[in-house]
Parts: structure tokens; C-alpha cells; sequence
């Protein structure tokens, strides 16, 4: 739905001295209007009436219902990660914010350009314990990038303008603009949306010191062992282009998180697979064994370096490139600290390495890729393939893979096994491509994530790779998809049990199943015809791939693929808790 330049004009008429008298909650639409919103993913109640009220007066904003507040934000985050614009959400007071939680606390992990408004309770209420009353400001404080809660009309305009600067600007994250029912209907004289903000308290760097980017130039070109590790940042930075030019340019190995898959192209020979807990041999050994690092957009946390003792056995020469200072040596004391937008770095980066009459060290770097080259011939994500009495999930996933990589296609995942799965076996050569719930790891995210998505890209293929434990978490949005019609597909691995969990049991746990077996599931297939979608239940290896033909035929109709995975397999690659990213499990044969 495209909004029309007459209503971003009207929505942002201050320029031309236009005023009018509107109540609070048109000119919360107008805001959404001038910032160019077209969806807005929400669920109504008492607080907010007089802004659905609004919504209902327009026709240039789409707002999608959906069946709890948790999936509105889910959903508003896919369509952020997949279109790098701000997803926006809207829920009411009390439940409504507290259901919403855990959607904006994932965002605000994995660094998501979000605006989520809530109602609140009329001013005068505030603090009396009203019905439907709770501390926004103080509940969401610790997972947002920053909350206001407007007390006066006057402010809405402002605070709007504020919110979405904040939320797309320096290090992305979700703002929370708390609105009172009374703030919503009171009447003040509108002049026009702020064409440019101001905050003294926020302005965040978007150049770096043009001096550490060439002592990080020097390091670089005198390196004999150098790896580029890069995370999600590079893809919220948009600077994809950048990094791949920068690789090319010098011929080194580069990595990436499970946040920054896409980044640089998994078929290239330069890329070593991601890193980390599961990550391959040999990314996860380059990684030790380097001696001068440059990381990008990345936050050296826990399920990337394991433990940091162990990681800094092994001297280097750190470069860490971020928008975020905080992030910088948070975990890992680094060498070049270089603050800026990735972007710009790389952008000035690329430059001075073109400029410069020193090249790379040819002969060390072809050492440095011989010993690469002995850790990759280790098959680390080797599987039993040609097993026809049980579906391997890795095939499931590698077939989809195989049958869409030259396709317009869209992976979002829930969290577990099947998310590693994922990450592993479908090789992204694209941004925006892989949409996961990274730092938080929140299950029930894979649906909401892929109506996002499916809204802002109708085009493309989005399928949602899940787990049958994940998939109930948010499972009602089924209704959603149909209302909406936003035909994803879902690819339910399902191993009946909460497979991560009995991973983790089997290892460290001596094979205590403590409640990791799911003993009454659905009859997905039921489930989704009662939803008005078409059930697949595929049992047999050599059903998999006609199953995802069959579901990518029905352009038009959402279908949820159950696969009755073989419950035993386990994720591998794997580094326990506590062990270093070179201490790892590569079978069940080292258990």
C-alpha cells in the first residue's frame, strides 16, 4: 500500500504555516504517516481506542490484527530485518504492553529499528493502580534503546519524530512511546510534523578517526595470519557491498555470527563458515590461530568466543570496527578500537588499501590458507546421508536449500536445533535473507517473523523453519496468515522432542530427559486445515523434496509441512559451556 505524497505533504504541513485542530491520536497517525509507515502490526483495547479510532479514518496505513501483542512486535521486527525500515507496533495498556515483552526484548538483543506505542491509563490514573494499569517506562526501560511516555498533545509530534530517529540511527534498537487514553483524545492545535530533530544528548558517530583506520590499515597488510569476523551490524550498516569489496580486494578468510549470515557469500571460498557453538572447524580454529583480527560489527559474546580465558591464550592484534562504543572491548580487550557507522569505515577503509603501494604478504597468506584448507577437509557438518529409514533434519534443510538457492526466498527460524540446522546447511549468499532470533533466542518468533516479511516482500517465497515445541508458542497467528493473506510455507522439523534441550541433556545431564519429551503434540495437519491451510505430514526420506515442490506450487495458500525427523540427531559441531571455540564435539563419537 503506497502512502501518497498528499498525505505525507498534509501529515508534514508546518512548512507551508498550515495548522489544525486534532486530537492526540490523529496526530500520532499523522506522525506514522510522515515517517512513511505503511503497516503497523496490532492488537486494540480500552486504553488505545481513540488511535484505532484514527486508523479507521485513513486509508494510507495498514494495520494488521494480530491474535496476541507478542507476535504484533515479532511480526514488526521480521519486516524491520527484512527491509531495514522501522517496524511498528501498537498494543494496548497493562496486558497488552506485558504481552509484548518478550517481542521487544528480542529486538532489542539483536539491535532491531522498531516503534512500539502503548496506551496507558488516562494521566490523572497513573500510579492509583488502575484497571489495565502498569509501569511502562520502568518494565521496559532495561530492553528498549529508549521509552518516553507523552504527557501532554503538545509533545506526541515531537516524541514521534524523537522515536523514529532513535530507533534508525547509530546503533539500531526499539523505542517505546508510552501514550495515556487522555493524551489520545484531548485536542491541540497541529501545525505540522518536524522536518529535523535535535536531542544534545544523543548524537552518535558515524565517522571513525581517520588515524586508527590507518594504524588498522598497517596491521592488516603486515598480517601473515589475518581473518575478518563480522556479525550482524555489517547487515544493519548496510554495508554488505563494502565488506565483500574489502575481501576480494585482500584475500583473506572471513567468518560470520549467526546474526551476520548473508553478509559475504557462503558459496564463496573465502567464507569459512560461521563461527561460534556450532560453527565449523575451521572458521572456529581461524579464529584462534590468527594473529591480527578485524572484527565488524560483531560483540565477541558468548556463543561466538566461548570462554574468554581460552580465547586469549593465543596472541593477536585486535581491530573491532562499531557504532556501539559499549560494545567495544566489552569482552575482548582490543587492540584499534575504531568507533563509526561500518559503513563509513569500510567505505574509508577500502579506500587507503587501494592507495597503498604495500599489498598483503603473499607468500604468508598462501601458508595461512594451506592450514585453512587441512582444517576444511574435515567434513565437520557431514551426515548419514543416504539413511532412507528416518529423515535426517540436515536434509530437510539442505533440499530447501538446493531447490530455492537461485530463488527470491526469505529462512526465518525459531529457536533450537533446527535454527542451528539452518544457520548450518542453508548457505545464504545474500542480506536480510536469514531472520533469527539471535541474542535472546526466543521460540515462537519463525510465523510472526515470516507474516512480516511476507507483507513487505509478496513476491518472494518466505518459509518458516521450526520446530514442533517452537511452533506453538505463537501458533494461533495461523489465523493471521489467513486474514492477511500472506501464504508462508512451514517447515515443522519435528522430533517430538524440545530437541536443543535434550541435546543438552544427553551431554551434561547423563541422559536425564528432565521434561524435554513432548508426549500429547497436535495433529498438525488437522491444525492447519481447521486454519483454513493446507497439512502435509511427510514420514519418508524420499517424500521430502516432492513435499517442498507440492508446497511451493501453492503459491497462494500457506502450507505446514510436518516432518517426522529422526528424534537422536544431534547438533554438531558443538562447544560445551565453559570450553574454549576449539574445544569441540564433532560427533557422537567424542561424547
Amino acid at each position: 500500500m503506497e502512502i501518497s505524497k498528499a498525505e505525507i505533504a498534509s501529515a508534514a504541513a508546518a512548512a507551508g504555516g498550515q495548522s489544525q485542530e486534532l486530537m492526540g491520536a490523529e496526530v500520532l497517525i499523522k506522525a506514522l504517516q510522515a515517517e512513511g509507515v505503511e503497516y503497523v502490526w496490532g492488537y486494540p483495547g480500552g486504553a488505545v481506542l481513540y488511535i484505532y479510532d484514527a486508523l479507521y479514518k485513513q486509508n494510507t496505513i495498514q494495520h494488521v490484527l494480530v491474535r496476541h501483542e507478542q507476535a504484533a512486535v515479532h511480526a514488526a521486527d521480521g519486516f524491520a530485518r527484512a527491509t531495514g525500515e522501522v517496524g511498528v507496533a501498537l498494543v494496548t495498556s497493562g496486558p497488552g504492553l506485558t504481552n509484548a515483552v518478550t517481542g521487544i526484548a528480542t529486538a532489542y538483543m539483536d539491535s532491531i529499528p522498531m516503534v512500539i506505542i502503548s496506551g496507558q491509563v488516562p494521566t490523572a490514573a497513573i500510579g492509583l493502580d488502575a484497571f489495565q494499569e502498569c509501569d511502562t517506562v520502568g518494565i521496559t526501560r532495561p530492553i528498549v534503546k529508549h521509552n518516553f511516555l507523552v504527557k501532554d498533545p503538545k509533545d506526541l509530534a515531537m516524541t514521534m519524530k524523537k522515536a523514529f530517529h532513535i530507533a534508525r540511527t547509530g546503533r539500531p534498537g526499539p523505542v517505546v512511546v508510552d501514550v495515556p487514553k487522555d493524551v489520545s483524545f484531548k485536542k491541540i492545535t497541529y501545525t505540522g510534523y518536524p522536518d529535523k530533530v535535535e536531542m544534545r544528548s544523543y548524537n552518535p558517530v558515524r565517522k571513525g578517526h581517520g588515524g586508527q583506520i590507518r594504524k588498522a590499515l598497517q596491521l592488516l597488510l603486515n598480517a601473515k595470519r589475518p581473518y575478518i569476523y563480522t556479525g550482524g551490524g555489517v547487515l544493519l550498516g548496510n554495508a554488505t557491498n563494502e565488506l565483500r569489496a574489502l575481501v576480494d580486494m585482500l584475500g583473506y578468510p572471513v567468518t560470520n555470527t549467526l546474526m551476520g549470515l548473508g553478509a559475504y557469500p557462503a558459496s564463496d571460498r573465502k567464507f569459512l563458515g560461521m563461527l561460534g557453538m556450532h560453527g565449523t572447524i575451521e572458521a572456529n580454529n581461524a579464529m584462534q590461530n590468527c594473529d591480527v583480527l578485524l572484527a565488524v560489527g560483531a560483540r565477541f559474546d558468548d556463543r561466538v568466543i566461548g570462554n574468554p580465558k581460552h580465547f586469549a591464550q593465543n596472541e593477536r592484534k585486535i581491530i573491532h570496527i562499531d557504532i556501539d562504543p559499549s560494545s567495544i572491548s566489552k569482552r575482548v580487550k582490543v587492540d584499534i578500537p575504531i568507533v563509526g557507522d561500518v559503513k563509513d569505515v569500510l567505505t574509508e577503509l577500502i579506500s587507503m588499501v587501494r592507495e597503498a603501494s604495500q599489498k598483503p604478504d603473499a607468500g604468508a597468506l598462501a601458508d595461512w590458507w594451506k592450514t585453512i584448507e587441512t582444517w576444511r577437509s574435515k567434513d565437520c557438518l557431514a551426515y548419514d546421508r543416504g539413511n532412507q529409514d528416518v529423515i535426517k533434519p540436515q536434509y530437510v534443510v539442505e533440499t530447501l536449500w538446493n531447490m530455492t538457492k537461485d530463488a527470491d526466498a526469505y529462512i526465518t527460524s525459531d529457536v533450537g536445533q533446527h535454527q542451528m540446522w539452518a544457520a548450518q546447511y542453508y548457505r545464504f549468499d545474500e542480506p536480510r535473507r536469514w531472520i533469527n532470533s539471535g541474542g535472546l533466542g526466543t521460540m515462537g518468533v519463525g510465523i510472526p517473523y515470516a507474516m512480516g516479511i511476507k507483507l513487505a516482500k509478496p513476491q518472494s517465497e518466505v518459509f518458516t523453519i521450526t520446530g514442533e515445541g517452537s511452533v506453538q508458542m505463537c501458533i494461533q497467528e495461523l489465523s493471521t496468515c489467513l486474514q492477511y493473506n500472506t501464504p508462508i510455507k512451514i517447515c515443522a522439523l519435528n522430533n517430538r522432542y524440545l530437541g536443543m534441550v535434550r541435546q543438552w541433556q544427553e551431554i551434561e545431564y547423563s541422559g536425564r530427559y528432565s521434561h524435554s519429551y513432548m508426549d500429547a503434540l497436535p495433529n498438525f495437519v488437522k491444525l492447519a486445515e481447521a486454519y483454513g491451510h493446507v497439512g502435509m505430514l511427510i514420514e519418508r526420506p524420499q517424500d521430502v523434496e516432492p513435499a517442498l515442490r507440492e508446497a511451493r506450487k501453492l503459491k497462494d495458500r500457506t502450507v505446514f509441512m510436518d516432518f517426522r525427523t529422526d528424534p537422536t540427531e544431534n547438533v554438531f559441531p558443538m562447544v560445551k559451556a565453559g570450553m574454549g571455540i576449539t574445544e569441540m564435539l564433532l560427533g557422537s563419537e567424542d561424547l
